[in-house]
């Protein structure tokens, strides 16, 4: 009688094989989690070492900024989240870590030919719709950063994609993008390998000159919303060294933004007229 596992049994296979030549400090997938970001947090209070992986075939609490919710369907998308613990050096560079994950998943998409931007602060966008979204939570003991949580939702495969009317920004599947499904573990892959890389260079100018070269909307008017309620019309100009975003105001003047959130329809017109 053949023996039949269950996906979840597949799974744990086909990611030991992948994960393995990538020396992460170690990992653990749940075939069904609430969060990721919870569990790796949970797991770094208890000692996790530095690059290690939670992984979340489902996921039914999953968050973004602002406590909004992200629901991944199972075997359709990546719901993860590394615990990492930063360097005393590498703690003047937090507001990187963001763009860390974003720039790992862009170059992973690369891989697929894919082109991928990052919409300030922490979205990843392929045709200028969202195909992830990258949330870091920080653990602090007074002064002393112990741990970082990076968590990361990617939209793969088509049955990923919300409800639009559910969606607070237009949305998209990798596969959508490439025309044919993508397998996520190799992708998850990818963007480990790619993050690993990159992190030797986190402290870099070349770092920050490889997130301006990724950023979503430069040089256009967009609408962008500051916390609470205020809007206005600006023009993307780059990335700051801390990771604000530098913008012209309609008016002409210069402001780096420390918190915001770029609308739904970027302004195609000048000075967003």
């Amino acid at each position: 009688m053949k023996l039949i596992r269950s996906r979840s049994e597949n799974d744990t296979e086909i990611l030991a094989d992948l994960l393995a030549p990538l020396n992460l400090g170690s990992w653990q997938y749940h075939p069904v989690a609430g969060s990721t970001n919870d569990l790796a947090m949970a797991w770094a209070q208890k000692g996790a070492p530095d690059w290690s992986l939670v992984i979340a075939d489902e996921q039914t609490a999953g968050r973004g900024r602002y406590d909004r919710g992200w629901v991944t369907k199972p075997g359709s998308a990546l719901a993860i989240s590394l615990v990492l613990r930063p360097s005393t050096s590498e703690t003047a560079y937090l507001p990187r870590f963001t763009a860390l994950a974003a720039l790992g998943l862009i170059w992973a998409l690369a891989g697929l030919g894919l082109e991928g931007q990052i919409k300030w602060p922490n979205d990843i966008l392929l045709a200028e719709k969202k195909v992830g979204g990258v949330l870091v939570e920080v653990d602090w003991q007074g002064e002393l950063l112990r741990s970082l949580v990076v968590g990361m939702g990617v939209n793969v495969n088509d049955e990923a994609l919300p409800d639009p009317e559910d969606l607070r920004y237009p949305a998209i599947s990798a596969a959508q993008a490439r025309g044919e499904r993508v397998d996520r573990w190799a992708l998850l892959a990818d963007t480990l390998k790619a993050m690993i890389e990159l992190r030797t260079v986190i402290q870099k100018s070349v770092f920050l000159e490889a997130w301006n070269h990724r950023l979503a909307f430069r040089d256009q008017w967009v609408q962008l919303t500051f916390p609470g309620t205020k809007t206005a019309n600006v023009k993307i100009l780059n990335i700051t060294n801390k990771g604000q975003l530098e913008v012209e105001t309609a008016d002409g003047n210069a402001l780096t933004v420390v918190a915001g959130e770029i609308g739904m329809s970027p302004q195609k017109d000048e000075r967003g007229s």
